[in-house]
């Protein structure tokens, strides 16, 4: 079952469902989800410096991105081709019977930029910015800027609260995160 307007906006208040800063309400509520904003921070990958990436090598990961901040106003421009990690504004704190979902904006679609590539579930118990995987299809440069609606959440209602929430889960790896981060592949057990 999926959330509607009026039962976000209950479960905000309810503080079931935190987001901060609060949304305005007049921009963000649609139907049923809530617009969350781009933050100023980026991380790109370094492709002239590195040839491939090694997933079991966490120096390989980190080495390969920098972090790129944006002023307020300034435009981050996603070129064709262009996949950088993003993240939002706003925190999220998610209950235990509650699954958010990311959703790219059309708006932003239609202009060919991808929001996520496949990270779209946030788990019961998540809390932090949302990192999400930028991408450009298009055949043209887009002009991105800190503060712009980027993404929608819309919730899930799960048939009972999680056991194991994601922030109470051992070995979770992004619980927390502020700042978008490289991937953290090499931290899983196989």
């Amino acid at each position: 079952m999926v959330l509607s307007d009026g039962d976000i906006v209950e479960h905000l208040k309810q503080g079931k469902i935190r987001i901060t800063p609060e949304p305005d309400y007049d921009k963000a509520l649609s139907s049923c989800s809530v617009d969350f904003r781009l933050s100023n921070t980026f991380m790109v990958f370094e492709h002239s410096r590195f040839s491939f990436i090694d997933p079991r090598s966490p120096v390989s990961i980190a080495e390969s991105m920098r972090k790129i901040i944006v002023a307020d106003n300034e435009p981050f421009m996603m070129h064709p081709g262009d996949f950088v990690l993003a993240s939002t504004v706003e925190t999220l704190e998610l209950p235990d019977d509650l699954v958010g979902r990311l959703e790219g904006r059309s708006s932003l679609a239609r202009l060919g930029i991808i929001v996520h590539s496949t990270a779209a579930l946030f788990e019961p118990g998540w809390v932090g910015t949302a990192t999400m995987e930028l991408g450009n299809l298009g055949r043209i440069a887009v002009a991105l800027y800190p503060g712009m609606r980027i993404c929608s959440f819309h919730f899930e209602k799960l048939t009972s609260p999680a056991q194991v929430p994601y922030r109470l889960k051992p070995g979770n790896k992004y619980a927390g995160q502020t700042l978008p981060g490289p991937s953290k592949l090499t931290l899983e057990v196989e």
